[in-house]
């Protein structure tokens, strides 16, 4: 027998809807279970778990809002659509706002009601997903404004949590915008000097007197504007951390003193004389290749290989793109909060979209992507026309060919659609090697033999083509 789709109740007082509503949803594969009013509803959620409520308006014992209220506040992981035959804009909005995924008046299109119903399960889903992930991580790791369950972020989490409690020199390489000032941040918020300051320093927007003098301090008279001395970042950061965004944009010049501070941990104000100690962690960050800008002669040697302790390196969102899901809804929910509005749901279509799109300026450009449509949504949805143009366009799609999505496929559903295009690509490429594919992918074997059978990628049948 198939699994079901999920669990639901239905409060209604009315017996034929009740019936009616049982009837439409068992031959829909969930598993039905029926209240006749308000009271009933609430004793059946207190012994049983329910995926989403069906719940009428206008009940003889109680009002539908107000147990939408106790039920929002008992069981916060059920999804909630109210249902009535007096259906107004200040109901709806009333509703929305006590925590029901969705509103629908009686008479009810049958075909628009199931698909509610499967949007509302699978979002609620997700959310409970990304908040468990959130939960995890920041017991694990405190990292939380990251995102991600991917083989390769979960792998950076790993390496964050061993190298934070050391006093090692950290590099973060990565295309811009894939989040290195947050892995920084959280380096820095795991490790013991995390009551001490956190410095950012944007190596690349500063002039290299106004660096150095920004970095080390200065006395007064050191240069013109120099009325009063004043302490630089280093002495800041003591005991801290100290983060270079952008590193292989600082002048030779500004090198050799960074060098000096790695080495000796002191450093001289401009115009002074006095050496300053200080304990300060180094991490850096660059979006271009160090090595090769030090075999170009545009970076010192002894200054990349000081930095270079310890390596992490984040991947582009074209590759995880596994993680958009949890990543479009933390932005959304993000955005709404900041813009005190309602939970804005993510559409199969708009989800399609942005698991095409390659995303050349990575987390952040879905970050910013999100804000726009969320800031730009009349209603509780987002749809296509509030993304941006670009995304749309069939250039910024994903190379590896379109996924066929039918109405109402859930999010996990398109995920999986995805994932199993791209998995049975990089197998076609290396002749359905499982070994040389997970090398490709850069994850264990064992890993990749588990998505294959939960993908039901058959590789006897094809690899003896």
């Amino acid at each position: 027998m198939p699994r079901h789709e999920g669990s639901i109740l239905v409060v209604d007082d009315e017996s034929a809807i009740r019936e009616n509503l049982e009837l439409l949803l068992s031959d829909a594969n969930y598993k039905v279970t029926l209240a006749e009013n308000g009271t009933e509803g609430l004793k059946k959620l207190e012994s049983e778990f329910f995926d989403l409520v069906l719940l009428d308006v206008m009940m003889p014992d109680r009002n539908g809002l107000d147990v939408l209220k106790e039920i929002h506040l008992s069981s916060p992981e059920t999804a909630i659509i109210m249902i009535t035959a007096f259906g107004t804009i200040e109901n709806a909005v009333s509703a929305i706002k006590a925590g029901a995924a969705d509103y629908v008046t009686k008479p009810w299109d049958n075909e628009k009601l199931l698909l509610d119903i499967r949007n509302g399960i699978q979002q609620r889903k997700l959310q409970l997903e990304n908040r468990e992930l959130k939960k995890a991580l920041k017991q694990r790791y405190g990292f939380s404004n990251i995102v991600g369950k991917s083989e390769k972020m979960l792998k950076i989490f790993d390496l964050v949590a061993q190298v934070a409690q050391s006093r090692s020199t950290v590099l973060i390489q990565g295309e811009s915008g894939t989040g290195k000032e947050l892995i920084a941040k959280a380096i820095h918020t795991n490790s013991n000097r995390s009551e001490n300051a956190f410095v950012a320093v944007n190596s690349g927007s500063l002039p290299t007197d106004l660096l150095e003098s920004t970095l080390f301090g200065h006395l007064k008279g050191a240069f013109t504007s120099a009325i009063a001395s004043k302490k630089g970042l280093f002495e800041v950061a003591d005991h801290g951390s100290i983060f270079f965004d952008e590193i292989g944009t600082i002048s030779l010049e500004t090198q050799a003193k960074l060098l000096r501070v790695l080495q000796e941990r002191e450093f001289m104000r401009l115009g002074g004389i006095e050496t300053i100690k200080v304990d300060t962690r180094i991490i850096a960050a660059t979006n271009v290749d160090l090595k090769t800008l030090v075999d170009q002669g545009g970076f010192r040697a002894d200054l990349y290989y000081r930095l270079n302790v310890i390596s992490i390196q984040l991947p582009p969102l074209r590759e995880h793109k596994e993680d958009i899901p949890l990543l479009a809804d933390h932005f959304v929910r993000k955005f709404c909060d900041e813009n005190g509005r309602a939970y804005c749901q993510i559409g199969p279509e708009v989800l399609k979209v942005l698991l095409e799109y390659d995303w050349p300026g990575n987390v952040r450009e879905l970050e910013n992507g999100i804000e726009r449509a969320v800031v730009l949504s009349p209603q509780q949805e987002i749809t296509l026309d509030l993304l941006p143009e670009h995304l749309l366009a069939p250039a910024g799609r994903m190379k590896t060919g379109e996924i066929s999505i039918l109405d109402g496929q859930s999010l996990f559903e398109i995920v999986d659609c995805f994932e199993k295009k791209v998995i049975v690509q990089m197998l076609e490429n290396v002749n359905w090697s499982q070994t040389e594919a997970a090398e490709k992918f850069g994850v264990p074997l064992s890993t990749l033999n588990s998505k294959v059978k939960r993908l039901g990628i058959d590789i006897r049948r094809k690899a003896a083509r």
